[in-house]
Order: structure tokens, then sequence, then C-alpha cells
């Protein structure tokens, strides 16, 4: 079988050595730059002829990569790629996943529709599925979710005396449980009211559940942190420990790391499904495994 070629569009992706290595594949260069009007160019360093090419983009700030993404995909193609697939270990526009408002854009959809126009496959981790059951659902091509609970349930276990594991929604019950479950730990599951994109309150926790605890705050997703920030502040103020914060995702827009641990979070950790300074839980072996078994159900079909 000829060995795939990983190629990470960020050339700095910390990701792209283990995940070759995990596929026993090539980890090959793609020069990408702008041109002083800001269009794109792009050269792949090693041929794609006749090898399965897997491109390596974590997709947030999804905009500027989206463009990058199709030339990428598209030129693997004419140079005569046995198959194109994407690792995106983050998965942009899950959120507007229905019309909440006459004449908006169900961008969850569109994005997925020029996915699957771009790559043949898609391997990502814990997409945030609301609306969904499965990325079937919304894409159109084989697409895989790794599950990183099990990496967060062994930190926990691991890193955490007596803890106690904090769902900050009611959408994150079955993601608090199975964590907790895993971590041999409690857990509660508090209730949020959303009035718009940066105002949240969250109900405050029983205290009782705290006696002896440590509180662990765990998401898939943290953005503007704005549901952390006040579980935080409601956890101080019922006499919790200072709780460590935990999340698949590290978006981290509008300085929101900063704004927990000011809060009040002992920690904040994250996985590096998105390059940031609180990744403390590797994703590569996940997605390396994601990807082989793929790569192997496709070739029993070709």
């Amino acid at each position: 079988m000829t060995r795939p070629l990983v190629v990470p569009l960020d050339v700095d992706d910390p990701l792209a050595p283990g995940l070759a290595m995990a596929l026993s594949g090539e980890l090959a260069s793609a020069e990408i730059r702008r041109f002083p009007d800001r269009e794109t160019y792009l050269r792949y360093g090693s041929s794609p002829q006749g090898r399965e090419v897997v491109l390596l983009c974590t997709l947030d700030r999804p905009d500027p990569k989206a463009l990058p993404l199709m030339f990428a995909a598209e030129t693997a193609r004419e140079l005569g790629a046995a198959g194109v697939g994407l690792v995106a270990p983050y998965l942009a526009y899950m959120r507007q996943d229905r019309r909440f408002r006459e004449g908006e854009a169900v961008t969850s959809l569109l994005f997925a529709g020029f996915v699957s126009r771009c790559v043949d496959w898609l391997v990502t981790v814990d997409p945030h599925l609301h609306r969904h059951a499965s990325l079937a659902a919304l894409y159109g091509i084989p697409a895989v979710a790794a599950h990183a609970a099990p990496l967060l349930s062994a930190w926990i276990a691991r890193e955490v005396p007596s803890p106690l594991v904090v769902g900050p929604d009611e959408e994150s019950e079955q993601w608090a449980a199975e964590v907790a479950r895993a971590a041999g730990a409690p857990h509660t599951v508090l209730r949020k009211v959303r009035r718009g994109d940066r105002d949240v309150e969250v109900t405050p926790p029983d205290p009782a559940l705290l006696e002896g605890r440590t509180p662990v705050l765990v998401d898939d997703i943290v953005s503007t942190a704005r549901t952390m920030i006040e579980t935080v502040g409601h956890l101080r103020a019922a006499g919790a420990a200072a709780p460590v914060c935990m999340a698949v995702h590290g978006v981290f827009a509008e300085g929101a790391h900063d704004a927990l641990l000011g809060a009040g979070a002992a920690r904040v950790l994250t996985t590096n499904t998105i390059p940031h300074a609180s990744n403390a839980i590797d994703v590569t072996a996940l997605l390396g495994a994601a990807v082989v078994d793929l790569l192997l159900q496709r070739g029993r079909q070709h």
C-alpha cells in the first residue's frame, strides 16, 4: 500500500508530525502564501500522484482557511491523488444549524456542502452536534467524529483529587455524565438561559454537592466563556474550591482564557485540537486511529 501523504495547511501545525507517524505516512509540505493583493498561492512540495492525500487543517477562524483548503484539495486531484481527505481537529460552522430568524443563512449546512465538495472524507473531534444525530445528517461524504471524553476522564482521574464534574447546561448532561463515569466521579449539570451571544445566566449549584470536592467544569467548546465565567463565580460564591475548567476545543474569543482565570479558575485546560497555551491533552493518537480505520474501509471499497 502506498504511504499516505500528510499535508498540513499550516506548516507549523504541531499535530502534523505525530499524525504522519500514526499513519505511517510521509509528512509533506505545501507552500501557501499570499500575493500582495491577498490572493493565495499554493504549491505541493511532494507529488500526490497515486497517493491518499490527508490534508490537516483545524478550522477555528475558518474563513481565511476555506479557500486554501479548496485549492489544496482540487490541486491534489489534478495532480493525480488517489483520494483527498481532511483531518479537521476542530470543525467550524456547527452552531447555526437552523434558521432562527427569517432571512438567515443556515451556515452549518452550507459549510458542510462546501467541505463535502472539496474532499472525499472527513475526520474531526467532538463536533458541536446539537440538533443533528451525526455528521451524516450534514455531510455528503464519510465523516468520522472521534470522541475525546475518555481522554478528559483519564486526566481528571490522574490529576484532580475528589473531583465533581460540572456540566454548564442541560445540553451537556450526557457529555458530563460520560466524563464523570469514566473518571469515577460524581457529576451535576446546571441550567443556562442564553439571552444573546454575550448574555448568559447560569443557575447556582447545590452547595451540598461541593463539600470536600474540587469542581471540574467540562464543556465541548469554550469560545466567549461567558457560561463558564458565570459558573466559576457561582461556585466561588458558594464556597467551593477554585474550579478546574476543561474543554475539548479552546476557541477563546475576546480574551476568554484570561477572563476565566481572572474569575477564579484554578486552571484552564484544553485538548490540542486548536493550538493554545492551555493545551494539556493530546488528541493525535485519537485522530490517527480514526483516519487509519477510515482509510482501511476505503481500501476495501476500491
